[in-house]
């Protein structure tokens, strides 16, 4: 939201704020949020990128394309094994996770 809301919302008695201070989350927690959102956006990129279904992809992990789709939408649900496994599945390499973090550190 840009601060010209933000403004409108304080005024009209709204209090803005991020979603780790409305649940109350410490900043490790965040950092595991923020660390499994990364996650499910790298499984998205990667499989749109090697032109895989959702299905494909699904079947070379063992799983269903309905848990492929939660994963890609960061599922609280999903565990972060099953993401890495599947993106490990996509042909990503541990280089390649260190890689995707490493950037955004």
């Amino acid at each position: 939201m840009d601060a010209k809301n933000n403004e409108r919302l304080e005024r009209a008695g709204f209090r803005v704020g991020d979603a780790a201070e409305f649940l109350g989350l410490t900043a490790e927690e965040q950092s595991v949020v923020d660390f499994k959102l990364g996650l499910s956006a790298m499984l998205r990129r990667r499989r749109a990128a090697y032109h895989l279904s959702q299905s494909v992809l699904a079947k070379r992990i063992g799983s269903s394309q309905s848990r492929i789709a939660k994963m890609e939408a960061g599922d609280p649900s999903v565990s972060m094994d099953l993401l890495i496994h599947a993106i490990f599945a996509t042909g990503a390499t541990a280089s390649d996770l260190a890689n995707e973090f490493a950037a955004k550190a």
